[in-house]
């Protein structure tokens, strides 16, 4: 059976039941509120402007043909073309990628990137199919949803169980469906086919940038404080590599199996030398003892990190959990009860739209050298994307600073204001609009 290394630990992690479609309807909501604008444009922003969604036939193996559903939404378009990842999960469905795809139209406006949002799925466990039948479905799913994407439309990228393999895939059959390269219609490929060196590692640079940036602002000092992470897939296992060349002692990690604790701190480059092996998770290490993901989240460690997939920090977790900072590596990992708990603690939220953008924020470059056919070293990218999650991380604290809010609250009202501004530009708003009525 084919198992996917980008992202295999955070395949099986549930998702509490919670409808992140609702969430974010309800966060825009009150971040144009809070602003101080007109509904209309709360109601122009909470519905993607395009939703598809496809049948995926795949003659499995056995000789039996099964059909898979798969979407993709695409939620504005304003500042460019959409751009978010597709994934496979069984757990996929319509409310989800409509959910994701405004995620990351708020990531792109809060790091002033020109893209809109976009994201793509497939209700399937990968791990169930063998390589074959994964390479058919990556193909099938992307000629069928071939009409709505391309370099100056829609430009998909990796997810949840997606990697450069399944990337290579899918770019090779739009291309043979277009006759010729198109290096630039998704991003997340192989480096020999048109990737972006440091992609790969972007998410976790990312997320790295704005725990360092937190950690000035809170007089915390990152070679004294300890971690926990949940999730050692690609996002997590990078955030580890990183923090551990800062000097930050990891003490636990947990995945879809279990988890791993060492009061010491984990010896972090073995580990990650151990998941090489693409049969080993994280939690199969033995120099280390058991915990389970409960536990994990109520050590008393000075940062949190959930790194796996959404709704993590529920109203059943969140009154133990004694980290100073929560850095939302994955995508709306903290349910609203969840993050009522953490207000009312004093905790520093680090927003999963700021700081996990650094994976989009890498996209962007990708597709930037594909249109030019001209490649940066990695130095070079390492240097475009601190400056640019830096910049992200400065505007919502100082957002948060004149609002007197939380982080998630000042990273919302960035991103609206970004998109109200392009709106009001364009004549899709009116002055009207942009004060309440």
């Amino acid at each position: 059976m084919k198992k996917i290394e980008s992202e295999k630990v955070e395949s099986d992690i549930t998702t509490h039941g919670v409808n992140p479609y609702n969430v974010v309807k309800s966060l825009l909501k009150e971040s144009v509120n809070r602003l101080g604008y007109n509904e209309n444009i709360y109601h122009v922003l909470k519905k993607p402007m395009r939703m598809l969604e496809v049948s995926i036939p795949v003659r499995m193996d056995n000789g039996t043909l099964e059909n898979f559903t798969g979407y993709r939404a695409q939620h504005i378009d304003i500042l460019g073309p959409t751009k978010g990842g597709i994934r496979f999960h069984p757990l996929v469905n319509i409310d989800e990628v409509k959910a994701l795809s405004i995620w990351m139209s708020l990531k792109s406006a809060i790091l002033d990137l020109p893209l809109g949002g976009g994201k793509g799925g497939v209700i399937v466990d990968p791990e169930k199919l063998s390589e074959r039948e994964l390479e058919t479905l990556s193909r099938t799913y992307i000629r069928k949803i071939t009409p709505i994407i391309g370099p100056q439309k829609d430009i998909p990228a990796p997810d949840v169980n997606t990697n450069p393999e399944v990337m290579g895939w899918m770019i090779d059959e739009f291309d043979q469906l277009r006759g010729y390269n198109i290096p630039g219609m998704l991003t997340g490929k192989p480096i020999i086919i048109g990737g972006s060196l440091g992609r790969l590692e972007a998410t976790g640079r990312g997320v790295v940038l704005t725990i360092r940036e937190a950690a000035k602002v809170l007089d915390m000092e990152l070679d004294k404080t300890t971690v926990a992470i949940q999730g050692f897939g690609n996002v997590g296992s990078m955030t580890a590599k990183f923090l551990h060349e800062l000097g930050v002692k990891i003490v636990a990690v947990t995945d879809a199996k279990g988890g791993i604790y060492r009061e010491e701190g984990l010896n972090i480059p073995d580990l990650l030398e151990f998941v090489k092996n693409k049969e080993n998770y994280a939690s199969d290490y033995t120099d280390a003892e058991p915990i389970t993901n409960e536990k994990m989240f109520s050590l008393p460690v000075d940062i949190l990190i959930p790194a796996a997939v959404e709704n993590q920090i529920t109203k059943d977790n969140a009154p133990s959990i004694q980290a100073k900072v929560v850095a939302e590596a994955a995508n709306g990992p903290t349910t609203p009860e969840g993050d009522k708990i953490l207000e009312g603690k004093g905790v520093f939220v680090i927003p999963d739209i700021l700081c996990n953008a650094g994976g989009v924020t890498v996209s962007y470059f990708e597709w930037v050298q594909n249109s030019m056919n001209y490649y940066w070293k990695e130095e070079e990218i390492n240097q475009k994307l601190e400056e640019k999650m830096l910049f992200g991380f400065d505007t919502v604290f100082k957002m948060r600073e004149e609002k007197q809010c939380f982080m998630r609250d000042a990273a919302y009202m960035v991103g609206i204001n970004h998109l109200v501004k392009a709106m009001h530009a364009r004549g899709w708003i009116k002055d009207s609009d942009l004060s309440e009525g």
